[in-house]
């Protein structure tokens, strides 16, 4: 099994989501961020992730990694979530935000703001301003959530 399948069984087992592992380098210092989203849905928005359950993960995931580090060299761990507003840089990010506001760059340079209604293979489809869009996702050069305050 790969690490990444590895920690999804751990996030599983506390009945949440794998949204993504990425690696970052921030103030010179290397960081393994796994970043996990609920997998409960009430009137078309997710449940939030607390803080417990974030520690909970980093305890469990902590003795993994020192089996299998991520990176060679120091690096810190960080559990948490991508955050309401988040960049969707793969098919799987997009499924997971279906019924979320996105915004929308083309490589053509196009814009579009709407709800996520759907992905079907690699077209994503919109409701932008009540009309339906539908973007290939090799089109997408940015794409995010974002939320209406």
């Amino acid at each position: 099994m790969s690490l990444e399948s590895d920690i999804n069984s751990l996030v599983t087992s506390v009945d949440l989501e794998l949204y993504d592992t990425v690696v970052v380098s921030e103030n010179d210092e290397t960081i393994y961020r796994v970043s996990v989203i609920s997998k409960e849905v009430i009137d078309g928005k997710r449940s939030g992730v607390s803080l417990d359950s974030c520690v909970e993960l980093t305890h469990m995931i902590s003795p993994l990694l020192d089996v299998t580090p991520p990176v060679s060299g120091d690096y810190r761990l960080e559990v948490g979530t991508p955050g309401i507003e988040r960049k969707l840089s793969t098919l799987k990010h997009f499924l997971k935000s279906i019924g979320e506001n996105v915004s929308l760059l083309l490589s053509n340079k196009e814009k579009y703001k709407g709800k996520l209604l759907k992905v079907e293979n690699s077209k994503i489809i919109l409701n932008v301003e009540d009309e339906v869009v539908e973007v290939d996702f090799k089109d997408i050069s940015k794409a995010k959530t974002y939320f209406e305050w």
